[in-house]
């Protein structure tokens, strides 16, 4: 099995890709919101963008524990 080359526009459709869950965060999982502030954290045009997905990371990493102590809870209540 070969691997296909990759094109020159892997970067730009990745980043174009990250901005699009990025803009739409109510509507992606915490891993694809993950993933996308990653990307844009490395391949960010500007310091601007790379700092505010940085900043969004934090955010989701944040939330992350309440999330979970919300399903513990659901599921205590449903016993």
């Amino acid at each position: 099995m070969q691997v296909p080359p990759r094109s020159s526009a892997w970067p730009a459709d990745r980043v174009a890709e990250a901005r699009a869950v990025i803009a739409d965060v109510t509507h992606h999982s915490d891993l694809l919101i993950r993933l996308a502030c990653n990307v844009l954290v490395q391949h960010g045009e500007t310091p601007a963008e790379r700092t505010e997905a940085q900043r969004l990371l934090v955010v989701v990493d944040a939330r992350r524990p309440v999330r979970r102590a919300q399903r513990e809870d659901q599921g205590r209540a449903a016993r």
